[in-house]
């Protein structure tokens, strides 16, 4: 079995969960701080909380360790391309907006959100931008 893709298509197919979750999640945010009923804000915290713990983080892990060991089976020389580290780069973006929706959820949840609908239809546009760089980069691979 060849393990190079056997590991990108379990990477790609962790990476594809997570940015759904990414993309959907701020979406939530956006309801929730619209919404003004108590049970409401209830059904939305469960929501929140579920689609980031049981998708969104165990995607996130998975698609690093998914990329790592693709970065294994190709050798760490890939590190030295330009494309390679345009990717990293805007992977390590995207984990930070990961655990900053973390801490919007917190903020949910302890009712103490202080962002209106528009900063998270606005916020929501963030990893799309950064998936539509990487895909360019991945496959044309800029020097």
């Amino acid at each position: 079995m060849n393990l190079y893709l056997l590991f990108k298509s379990l990477h790609l197919i962790a990476v594809i969960s997570w940015m759904a979750g990414l993309l959907y999640l701020p979406r939530i945010f956006v309801y929730h701080s619209q919404a003004d009923h108590p049970s409401q804000k209830e059904i939305f915290k469960i929501m929140e909380r579920k689609l980031y713990n049981y998708i969104m983080m165990p995607a996130m892990l998975l698609s690093w360790l998914f990329g790592l060991l693709l970065v294994h089976t190709l050798t760490f020389t890939i590190f030295s391309e330009l494309w390679f580290q345009i990717k990293i780069i805007l992977m390590v973006l995207l984990t930070f907006y990961h655990f900053s929706l973390g801490k919007y959820l917190n903020d949910f949840a302890l009712d103490i959100n202080k962002k209106s609908s528009k900063f998270f239809r606005i916020y929501n546009e963030i990893p799309t931008i950064i998936l539509i760089v990487v895909i360019f980069v991945v496959i044309f691979k800029p020097l």
